[in-house]
């Protein structure tokens, strides 16, 4: 089944790919790769979840935080590539966990975001990854995303 398909099946409707709050591109292609910079848990009225995981907010609440950035990184891939069905493999995402110090589940945190990419792609969503804790993120967001992804040859 073909990726945009699932989302159907999910009942998920991308929102407008979110803009970039800085100096930077939101994604660049090359080399066959599409590199998805990072992405926070905004929604689709511009609201993030902001707040430290393990004191504002629960493992629970830090998995949907990560998986509305997966929802993001999904729209910023559809933009990049007008379908997700160009998509081949998500190789590679990093996670990271606004936390306290001593919060130690970054990743089952980024489980929402690589838990909502293989619902859609399968285990071609399933990737190399990284999830680490940080003091701070960019306007006290509770978790950032990026990821590299392997695009289809063209037939």
């Amino acid at each position: 089944m073909s990726a945009e398909s699932r989302l159907i099946e999910l009942g998920l409707d991308l929102p407008p790919s979110p803009k970039p709050m800085g100096n930077y591109v939101p994604w660049r292609i090359g080399g066959g790769l599409l590199f998805l910079s990072g992405v926070g848990p905004r929604r689709a009225d511009g609201s993030s979840i902001t707040g430290l995981v393990g004191a504002d907010l629960d493992v629970q609440q830090g998995y949907e935080a990560a998986r509305l950035c997966g929802i993001n990184l999904l729209a910023n891939m559809r933009d990049a590539l007008g379908s997700l069905d160009r998509v081949d493999t998500i190789l590679k995402v990093l996670g990271m966990v606004r936390a306290v110090p001593d919060f130690g589940h970054q990743p089952e945190v980024i489980n929402g975001c690589t838990d909502l990419f293989v619902e859609v792609f399968g285990e071609a969503g399933r990737p190399a990854r990284s999830a680490v804790g940080l003091a701070s993120l960019p306007r006290g967001i509770a978790v950032e995303i990026e990821a590299v992804v392997l695009l289809k040859s063209a037939p």
